[in-house]
């Protein structure tokens, strides 16, 4: 093996580097265990996928909002509960692909049905990263950092995100979220408003702060539903790589066992407090780039991200980045995932005239973004959840082909 094949995976894991620790920096969790668990899901999807696929899987940002609102309602533990029932919703799919087909799924998950879900998971807390913004906590209820400086900092980080997703070219394209965070934390920097301690107080070499889960019921009754959208976009992950390489991965080693993959390894990494995985398209793009379609590059890249997350000074270093820069971030980000769902919806071959269809999606989006919840006790559905599954019902249960007068 010559030392090529280690800087190339190197290089992959730095691609995914930004998105890969913004997705803990966002939600609260800790960033170590969530490069422990990337590399670790790695190597799971690998032995299930038999090394066929040369692709990464790191934390989900689909998972953002409900983690986030999991977090602040049921803690830590139980939201890791949670994440461990929506792992094994990517199971069940798995198990429906191998019985009925791909097509299967589609039917029961269209275009009509997945679209709110997105919408709603982008919307449900926008307040979060505009309080975020302003530099306060993402529940508005204290001032971190003094609201002229942080409209600073966090226009800044959200300015040059933009412009380097809509301007730039190669490498750069890639890392636009890097890009934005480093010019926020410059500033930050510049303007004095970082606190240097959880440097300082790490150790370089620290065991990452594990978690265990706990389980509730009503944190699983929400996260499950929530599977529903990243599950849909993992065949699309799947289109895209099978596109790059030339090779029909859907067919072998067959989108059962890629689906497989993806739960079996978003549930290792919430048995340990990590975020849930997926298929990272930035690498996908890398591979892109740079015709690097062997599967062991991405082997080596989770061997570093493994190793990386025993270094204490590097979860000291992130958690130095102050709220502002993540809120601009977040305000970007939480409206691209709605705006794909706006346009999942668009894409789709329903009319939206027709009263059915109409209900189908309005409903749902009221639901999700405006608060309803059914149930009482340890038995309340609501937000994502409550859309994800009114979206289902409303599609199954609703007479097709009747045209308004």
């Amino acid at each position: 093996m010559s030392l090529k094949t280690p800087l190339i995976g190197a290089q992959m894991l730095f691609v995914a580097f930004g998105a890969l620790v913004l997705v803990p920096l966002l939600t609260g969790l800790d960033a170590n265990v969530a490069l422990f668990t990337a590399g670790a899901g790695t190597l799971l999807f690998q032995v299930i996928t038999k090394r066929s696929i040369p692709i990464f899987l790191a934390s989900s940002f689909a998972f953002i909002a409900p983690i986030i609102y999991g977090v602040q309602t049921w803690g830590i533990p139980a939201t890791m509960g949670g994440l461990i029932a929506a792992g094994a919703v990517y199971i069940l799919f798995s198990s429906i692909v191998a019985w009925r087909g791909v097509e299967f799924i589609q039917r029961i998950l269209p275009p009509i049905v997945v679209g709110p879900v997105i919408v709603v998971i982008g919307l449900s807390l926008a307040p979060v990263a505009v309080n975020m913004a302003l530099g306060k906590t993402g529940d508005g209820a204290a001032v971190l950092v003094e609201p002229g400086a942080a409209i600073a900092i966090s226009m800044t980080a959200l300015l040059v995100t933009t412009l380097a997703s809509l301007l730039g070219k190669g490498f750069i394209k890639l890392v636009p979220i890097l890009l934005g965070v480093a010019s926020g934390y410059l500033l930050a920097l510049v303007l004095g408003v970082i606190n240097f301690d959880p440097i300082t107080n790490a150790s370089w070499v620290a065991l990452p702060a594990f978690t265990v889960p706990e389980f509730n019921l009503t944190a699983i009754l929400f996260m499950i539903p929530v599977a529903i959208a990243p599950a849909v976009e993992h065949i699309g992950d799947m289109m895209a790589i099978s596109s790059v390489t030339k090779k029909d991965f859907i067919r072998e080693p067959g989108l059962n066992k890629t689906l497989l993959g993806d739960g079996v390894a978003t549930i290792a990494a919430a048995s340990v407090g990590g975020p849930p995985n997926t298929t990272y398209s930035e690498v996908t793009g890398a591979v892109a780039l740079t015709k690097a379609f062997n599967p062991v590059y991405m082997t080596w890249a989770a061997v570093f991200a493994i190793f990386i997350s025993f270094c204490g000074k590097l979860g000291g270093f992130l958690a130095t980045i102050p709220t502002p820069v993540m809120g601009g971030i977040m305000v970007l980000l939480f409206g691209a995932i709605a705006t794909i769902g706006i346009g999942t919806i668009a894409r789709s071959d329903d009319d939206l005239h027709d009263a059915r269809n109409l209900a189908v999606v309005s409903i749902p989006l009221v639901f999700g973004i405006g608060g309803m919840h059914f149930g009482g006790g340890d038995f309340v559905i609501q937000g994502i959840g409550l859309a994800a599954v009114s979206a289902i019902v409303l599609n199954l249960v609703l007479p097709r082909n009747r045209s308004e007068s």
